[in-house]
């Protein structure tokens, strides 16, 4: 098992004092991280004690701690997951081959392109969030947030560090653009359109972290079984802090409904007005809002049939999630089927080869994985004697990306007009009047113990500590 470093300047399981040049490159980055830190991470709560855990270790058992700790004072280091000796490739092309310490030559572009791509989402999402601490629903939740963010701040952390060991100075140059470009910046926004979207409101914000960071899960899971070692220890670290993140966003939207259904049992109504008048958030709108975080998380994974995937899997860059379940792992002669747009506002066949479908195969992973939240969001709903189902768009619905970006068809996957798309999307994603009352709910609750209206209490607290704990000292 490596050793952890907890006394450097930069913690760190990777020998940084044995490496001189590389620490004093990665201390040189750290100031300008601390400054973005200060200038776009959480607004005005530099001051705040939070009640944040923080990895010491990379085994399965004991590897954080629990303890107050004001966000600037944050230990963010670099910790990679042990090596595992005579690990090799476990798909594509090279598969049989001892792993990678370092990146061959020609894959070199391609591999900085993807780190520089997946380091790039995670300051994003914390510059999205920057001022839901203003609005929050609960210490509790307040505390949730922060934790979040200063695990997508590590993260960025862990990207830095493999473009600083492994790709000189064009490396540097990129870990410098990575606190260049900001979420919705007109001039330099941030690479994937889902990480430039606004999130001003706590809905939002629970939707983002069950979607967006599962599909999250999802690429670190296919970088974790990547041909380049270092790159696989990375992303197998990454997936034990991002599992929080999606725990935040199935329970939180779970609490969300709870309410509303406590709201609904209440008035004895399922009139969704006076479910809005009494200051919950009515089902109809929740599922807007499901449609159109998941729709957004969809198009992260790219274009149902891609080359560039295929390259990626058959040069052992990236493989699928849980490679090892799969019976084929070179998938040479192989081939799928996919519907796409027959041009006539219909739907046909088209075969490709497995290797092109990666994107596709991945992307019906994830919609798996995303319904078992929503199976068990329905059972909240159906003991409540509720007659209302909560649904996953279909994968055709709202996309921007490959086959049938650009092409409009109801949440079901059906073709439709433009026009008749552009009539009722309103019954179908948050319309400007339903964000605004969700936004017109969003009141900042401090008393420990105590929710907004809108959301119902958890059913625990953190680490084995009471709701009512006082998770963050303002």
């Amino acid at each position: 098992m490596t050793t952890i470093d907890l006394q450097a300047r930069i913690p760190n399981n990777v020998n940084l004092a044995g490496n001189r040049q590389l620490q004093r490159a990665l201390e040189h980055w750290q100031p300008a991280f601390l400054r973005w830190w200060d200038e776009m991470g959480p607004s005005d709560f530099r001051v705040s004690d939070v009640y944040l855990r923080t990895a010491v270790g990379v085994d399965a058992q004991g590897w954080a701690q629990y303890g107050y700790t004001a966000m600037p004072e944050y230990r963010w280091g670099i910790f990679l997951a042990d090596r595992q000796e005579g690990r090799r490739i476990g798909f594509g092309d090279f598969m049989g081959q001892e792993a990678w310490q370092e990146v061959p030559g020609e894959f070199r572009s391609t591999f900085r392109r993807l780190i520089v791509t997946q380091g790039d989402t995670e300051p994003a999402s914390v510059e999205q969030q920057r001022l839901l601490g203003h609005t929050a629903p609960s210490l509790y939740d307040l505390r949730n947030l922060f934790q979040v963010n200063v695990e997508e701040g590590r993260h960025l952390w862990a990207m830095v560090y493999l473009l600083h060991a492994h790709f000189g100075r064009d490396g540097r140059e990129e870990a410098e653009e990575l606190l260049a470009r900001h979420s919705g910046d007109p001039d330099k926004p941030r690479i994937l359109g889902t990480f430039n979207e606004p999130m001003d409101n706590w809905l939002s914000f629970f939707m983002f972290t069950y979607f967006t960071d599962r599909d999250g899960k999802f690429q670190l899971k296919s970088f974790a079984e990547s041909a380049f070692d270092p790159l696989a220890r990375t992303c197998q670290f990454m997936l034990t802090e991002e599992a929080h993140h999606m725990f935040v966003g199935e329970t939180g939207v779970g609490r969300v409904i709870r309410r509303t259904l406590e709201v609904m049992k209440e008035l004895g109504t399922d009139d969704w007005q006076k479910v809005r008048n009494a200051g919950a958030i009515d089902l109809p709108t929740i599922q807007k809002f499901m449609n159109f975080w998941f729709t957004s998380s969809l198009d992260l994974f790219g274009s149902e049939a891609s080359s560039n995937a295929a390259n990626y899997f058959s040069n052992g860059i990236k493989a699928r999630p849980d490679e090892g379940r799969f019976a084929d792992h070179v998938e040479a002669e192989t081939t799928m089927t996919l519907q796409v747009p027959d041009g006539q506002g219909g739907v046909k066949d088209e075969t490709i080869t497995v290797r092109n479908g990666i994107n596709e195969i991945t992307r019906l992973e994830y919609a798996k994985d995303c319904n078992i939240g929503v199976t068990r969001w329905n059972m909240a709903v159906k003991r409540a004697g509720i007659p209302f189902e909560f649904q996953l768009p279909s994968t055709r619905f709202r996309r921007q990306v490959g086959a049938w970006a650009g092409r409009p068809t109801d949440p079901q996957g059906r073709p439709i007009a433009a026009a008749e798309f552009e009539a009722r999307k309103g019954d179908w994603l948050p319309t400007e009047a339903d964000v605004a009352f969700v936004k017109s709910l969003m009141q900042r609750v401090t008393e420990p113990g105590r929710m907004a209206a809108w959301i119902a209490p958890p059913d625990r607290g953190i680490n084995a500590q009471p709701v009512e704990y006082e998770y963050v000292k303002l």
